[in-house]
């Protein structure tokens, strides 16, 4: 289980400390911006849906490595996806990381694949809101609500 445990350390850190998919993003169709009063985290997500597909996505901000990783891992997530698909992987994702995934079973861990990294946040209170910061934004630029949102998890 320790082993495990350091390679989900790991991957939170080489995301944390290289974020994929971090900057502008031309051509967006969607923007949020999201922040973390308690801890300072402020990240905005940048989608570029194409239909009912997310073409492209990128975020830019600073923060604490796991809402750099989080923010990271989303964007290689819900590429690709459908806008159906991201809003059930926000709500698996959200719910895993909050404690509250009485509707996330084993399957979903496994549909989550390296997003489950984050099962282990939820030990952690105050690291909850860093992890949930990228979903919520991006569910606010999907909604299209473009006030500032602030963590609320």
């Amino acid at each position: 289980m320790s082993d495990l445990r350091e390679l989900y350390q790991e991957l939170i850190l080489d995301h944390g400390r290289r974020p994929r998919n971090f900057g502008p993003l031309p051509g967006a169709t969607h923007d949020a911006i999201g922040h973390n009063p308690l801890c300072g985290d402020k990240i905005t997500v940048h989608v570029r849906m194409d239909g009912d597909v997310v073409g492209g996505i990128s975020f830019e901000g600073q923060g604490c490595a796991i809402s750099q990783a989080s923010a990271s891992l989303l964007t290689e997530a819900v590429k690709g996806r459908t806008l159906g698909d991201v809003m059930s992987l926000f709500r698996k994702v959200t719910a895993l990381v909050t404690g509250r995934d009485g509707d996330v079973d084993r399957e979903d861990n496994v549909e989550l694949g390296k997003l489950a990294v984050f099962e282990g946040v939820r030990q952690y209170p105050m690291r909850v809101k860093c992890a949930t910061l990228a979903w919520h934004t991006l569910h606010n630029a999907l909604e299209g609500k473009v006030a500032e949102v602030a963590s609320t998890e």
